[in-house]
């Protein structure tokens, strides 16, 4: 199922990861893991935010996909099923000829 990682991380905490270089290990870590369709990286609400893109295969994965930017970074961090426009046109289709 494809979902979008939607991470944060608190202020103090981003800055001691970019300080001692730890932040880009830890993203290339979880997006070797995740291999993402996209991913995007932006400054939301005064906090460093990610949004990546990827196929859950099981419901396992979730574990290793969110315990390293729990651990690593106190990430806050949301897991949310998401549709790109061919699922949407799709289930559009099935739900009209109901």
């Amino acid at each position: 199922m494809r979902m979008m990682l939607k991470f944060s991380l608190p202020v103090e905490k981003g800055n001691a990861a970019i300080n001692d270089g730890s932040i880009g290990r830890i993203l290339e870590t979880v997006m070797g893991k995740l291999k993402p369709e996209a991913a995007y990286f932006a400054p939301v609400d005064g906090k460093r935010c990610g949004m990546v893109f990827f196929d859950l295969a099981e419901p396992s994965q979730i574990v290793e996909v969110v315990e390293p930017l729990f651990l690593n970074l106190n990430a806050a961090v949301e897991l949310v099923p998401v549709m790109n426009g061919d699922d949407l046109r799709k289930g559009l289709g099935r739900f009209a000829h109901k």
